[in-house]
């Protein structure tokens, strides 16, 4: 797809401003769609938007068509009647700087239970009439035109509670095979829980559109994630275990991850469960349209994490305790994007995460739809022939400062070994006093067809602001900013960036 230079802002839901302990759908998401439009920014950068369950990652979600309850808005509830304000009385003293996950979600989810009672009991009054007429209405709209996932979905996450939240690869066996009367009997015992589930669901999706509607209104677009892979403790592959490499018990045969190189010495096991692409290919990729399809109603562009596994993978055994030991795959390449193609549309609104050690089949797919590349300005200071430098750049490419997995620039700067700092200088032409908005300014003038940087950069934090240790558990995705960051004055600065390199 051919896009117009622009730049834009990375910052997901969860790190907005507000009293309720996460970033999520309320009047502050309103905020900050006004305050980035008013830079002159027409993009706005988020990560997956799904479930997230252990470790709070929003790329290992329950779900790879659901979205994240946790990103309810409790003023919307409130507004739609679905709460008391009683109900917000109990608000917990909150840290307003970073998401304290297991406080929040405890708080969250029974804050959710009872905006669905309330629900449930105002939709069950036969003489219910003007909104929760309209409420229940648009509830049922909602359940039939998303029945294809959101049947499964529901009935999983009722399973899966029922089992106190252990993955599916431990249920009994007959609920784990799907079998038919295990089902039915499941749907008829949890149906309250099911019902609770799927409210979830639906409220999540009419704040999200809402909101969506009105970064359009504001002239914004809205940049998705997608990871390629799905988290085996999910809804897909417990309800499509043909499409997937599982074992008689429905046991991963083979798992997801990337080779030793210079970053990571035993590569990096990420555990996902590998497609069986010539079962996907028999049904037409019927699956990945439908999930395409579904994150094109989310957002407007979607950025593909990991794009060069559709050229190929590296696949490793199961229960390898490292990923030195494996092999490339192909993947299903250019005949998987001509039927997307055929389907969805010639011109795809995709970005493609072409990160890591990319080969000339990786590049090949990627320019024979013309997708835009990566660009991460911070993998650049090696020397002047580095690929991640702006004066290599083609037009058709995304420059970032940095993503989500980096340290903040200045962070990067501060730690960056001596050599790196004293060509970034040079480069640069700077004193490093101020590496973040010199970054940001060099991305901003390049030719590259959109600049992002993500928020921590434009306010010039540290690493205490990164978001992000792709290699460590816990302590990740808990950043969050406050309502006195998005000034006035920051805002012009970005307009003016914006104004000089007519982005």
């Amino acid at each position: 797809m051919k896009f117009e230079r622009t730049a834009g802002v990375l910052l997901h839901p969860t790190s907005l401003p507000g009293p309720y302990g996460i970033g999520d759908l309320g009047p502050a998401a309103y905020c900050w769609v006004d305050w980035l439009a008013g830079t002159g920014c027409r993009l706005w950068q988020v990560l997956p938007l799904g479930p997230t369950g252990y470790g709070d990652s929003p790329y290992q979600c329950f779900s790879a068509f659901a979205g994240n309850p946790y990103l309810i808005s409790p003023e919307f509830l409130l507004r739609d009647n679905l709460l008391h304000s009683n109900d917000l009385i109990e608000k917990l003293d909150f840290d307003p700087q970073k998401v304290d996950f297991g406080t929040l979600i405890p708080w969250k989810l029974n804050l959710l239970e009872r905006a669905f009672i309330r629900f449930s009991s105002s939709v069950s009054l036969s003489a219910s009439t003007g909104s929760a007429w309209q409420l229940k209405t648009d509830f049922d709209s909602f359940c039939a035109d998303n029945a294809s996932w959101l049947n499964d979905y529901s009935l999983f996450m009722a399973i899966k509670e029922a089992h106190g939240g252990g993955s599916w690869d431990g249920w009994p066996e007959l609920l784990r095979k799907r079998d038919p009367a295990a089902l039915e009997k499941a749907r008829k015992t949890l149906a309250n829980s099911i019902m609770r589930f799927t409210f979830y669901q639906f409220v999540f999706f009419r704040q999200w559109d809402a909101l969506h509607e009105y970064a359009h209104q504001k002239g914004l677009s809205i940049i998705g994630d997608i990871p390629i892979f799905v988290a085996n403790d999910s809804s897909d592959v417990w309800s499509h275990p043909d499409l997937f490499f599982l074992d008689g018990d429905l046991k991963p045969t083979v798992v997801a991850g990337v080779p030793p190189d210079y970053f990571s010495p035993t590569g990096q096991m990420w555990g996902n469960p590998l497609y069986r692409w010539e079962m996907h290919k028999s049904t037409g990729y019927q699956w990945w349209i439908e999930r395409l399809s579904a994150i094109l109603e989310l957002v407007d562009i979607v950025r593909i994490d990991h794009f060069r596994g559709f050229a190929g993978y590296w696949e490793i055994p199961a229960g390898n305790p490292t990923a030195e030991i494996g092999r490339w795959i192909p993947g299903p390449g250019a005949d998987f994007f001509n039927t997307v193609c055929s389907s969805l549309g010639t011109e795809l609104p995709i970005i493609a995460e072409d990160l890591g050690v990319i080969t000339h089949d990786v590049t090949a797919l990627r320019d024979q739809f013309a997708l835009p590349g990566m660009k991460v300005f911070q993998f650049g200071f090696s020397g002047p022939d580095n690929p991640f430098l702006p004066h290599s750049y083609p037009q058709n490419c995304v420059v970032y400062t940095g993503t989500h997995d980096n340290d903040t620039s200045r962070g990067w700067y501060e730690s960056a070994p001596e050599n790196e700092k004293d060509f970034a200088r040079r480069y640069l032409q700077i004193d490093g006093l101020d590496f973040a908005r010199d970054l940001i300014r060099a991305a901003w003038s390049s030719t590259a067809i959109f600049a992002i940087a993500p928020l921590q950069d434009f306010l010039g934090l540290g690493t205490e602001a990164r978001f992000n240790y792709p290699s460590r558990l816990g302590g990740n995705w808990e950043w969050r900013t406050n309502e006195l960051a998005l000034s006035g004055e920051l805002q012009g600065k970005i307009k003016e960036l914006n104004w000089l390199y007519q982005r």
